[in-house]
């Protein structure tokens, strides 16, 4: 079973190019833009800390700040969301080249999601 750490965050902006040049500039994060998915990606503190500006929508309005959570089996934990009061907001799909998400809400109405990463 995983630890269950935060393994990325996202953090929606109007302009991602923008925030990522903000964040640099700030903390002295490293910047990868992504053009092709409208997406930039960051590096922050030592390295271990990853993360990524998204682009403001309605899935993605400003002030959710996305938390994806280390998962061993997403079919199984959004399973687990529904039977404890939560709400399946996305089921688990693949980023390409690199792993599989899902996003849930709690009964709160706290909005997270899960990642599994592509074994190498």
């Amino acid at each position: 079973m995983s630890k269950r750490n935060i393994v990325h965050v996202e953090i929606p902006a109007a302009n991602v190019d923008a925030a990522g040049q903000f964040y640099q500039e700030l903390f002295g994060w490293k910047i990868q833009p992504m053009p092709e998915m409208n997406y930039t990606m960051f590096e922050a503190g030592d390295g271990d800390e990853y993360g990524g500006f998204t682009e403001v929508s309605p899935e993605n309005p400003v002030g959710q700040v996305l938390i994806y959570i280390a998962s061993d089996d997403i079919d199984e934990d959004l399973e687990r969301v529904s039977e404890l009061g939560g709400k399946v907001l996305h089921e688990k799909a693949e980023i390409p080249g690199n792993g599989w998400f899902g996003i849930f809400q709690d009964p709160t109405g706290n909005v997270l999601a899960l990642y599994t990463g592509m074994k190498k």
